[in-house]
C-alpha cells in the first residue's frame, strides 16, 4: 500500500498535471489566484500602508507559500522544480508578502509564475480546447501577454527603485506613465529617472519595449495560420484553407470552425 505522502504527491501531479475537468477547473484557479495577486500590488500602491494592508499581505504570502509547496510537492523532479528561474522569483515574492516591514515590494515578481503557468503545455491545451478565440488568435494572444507581462515588470521596477525618493513617482500610475512614454519612445520628459541607475532602466525599457512591440505587430499583422499537426512530417502551423502540407504535401484534414 502506498503511503500517505505519496498518496498526496499522486493526487497533486494530477491538479497540476491531469487533464480531466477537475484539474481544469484547478489551473483556471491558481491562475486566477495569480491575476488576483497582481492586482493587490497593483492597488495598494496607492494606499497608504496600514495594519490591514499588512495582515493581508501576510495571508497572501501564506496562501502563495502553501500553492508553491504543493507545486514543487506534486513535481517528479521536485529540486528540479524548486530551481527554476520562475520559481526562484516566486519564492522571494512569497518572502517579499511575508515580510511585514518590507511589505509587496518585491510581490510583482509573481508575473513569473503566471507567466511560465500560461506558457506551460497543459495550459496552452486547455485554453485551446475550451475557448475558440485563443485557437485563432493565440501568437497575438502571447504576443500581447508578454508586452503586458515586461510593462507590467518594468512599471513595477521603476515604482520600487523611485517612489522613495523622486517625487514625480508617487504611485504606480506615475511609474506606468513613465514605463508607457519610454517604451514608446515618446519622452515628454516631465518625468526623468535620475543616477546612473535610472538612466540604464530608462534604456532597457526602450530597447526591450521596442522589440516586444515588433513581435506583437508582427503577430497582429501578419497572415494568421491555424496549429494542426501533420500526420505525415509533423508541421504544426498551415494556412487556414490548406489542403495538403506545404513541408512535404500530405493530405490535411484540418478542422473547419466556419472560418471564411
Amino acid at each position: 500500500m502506498p503511503s500517505r505522502a505519496t498518496q498526496l504527491r499522486a493526487r497533486l501531479h494530477h491538479f497540476y498535471n491531469g487533464f480531466a475537468p477537475e484539474c481544469r477547473r484547478f489551473r483556471y484557479a491558481v491562475l486566477g489566484l495569480d491575476f488576483a495577486t497582481i492586482l493587490f500590488v497593483i492597488v495598494t500602491s496607492f494606499v497608504e500602508r496600514n495594519m490591514a494592508i499588512v495582515v493581508i499581505d501576510i495571508l497572501i504570502g501564506i496562501v502563495l507559500a502553501v500553492e508553491f509547496a504543493a507545486r514543487v510537492a506534486s513535481s517528479r523532479r521536485p529540486w528540479r522544480e524548486a530551481l527554476r528561474l520562475a520559481s526562484l522569483a516566486d519564492m522571494i515574492a512569497i518572502a517579499s508578502f511575508l515580510a511585514p516591514l518590507a511589505g509587496e515590494g518585491l510581490g510583482f515578481l509573481r508575473v513569473m509564475r503566471t507567466l511560465r503557468l500560461l506558457h506551460s503545455y497543459r495550459m496552452l491545451g486547455t485554453l485551446r480546447e475550451d475557448f475558440a478565440f485563443f485557437r485563432r488568435n493565440e501568437e497575438a494572444i502571447l504576443a500581447a501577454t508578454h508586452l503586458g507581462v515586461f510593462i507590467f515588470i518594468m512599471t513595477a521596477l521603476v515604482y520600487e527603485t523611485q517612489h522613495a525618493h523622486n517625487p514625480h513617482i508617487a504611485h504606480y500610475a506615475d511609474a506606468l506613465y513613465f514605463t508607457v512614454t519610454a517604451l514608446t519612445t515618446t519622452g515628454f520628459g516631465d518625468i526623468t529617472l535620475p543616477g546612473t541607475t535610472g538612466r540604464l532602466l530608462s534604456v532597457i525599457i526602450m530597447l526591450a519595449g521596442v522589440t516586444l512591440f515588433l513581435r506583437l505587430a508582427q503577430a497582429l499583422f501578419r497572415p494568421a495560420k491555424v496549429r494542426f499537426t501533420c500526420t505525415s512530417c509533423g508541421l504544426q502551423r498551415h494556412e487556414p484553407d490548406a489542403v495538403h502540407c506545404k513541408a512535404c504535401g500530405a493530405l490535411l484534414n484540418i478542422p473547419d470552425e466556419g472560418l471564411d
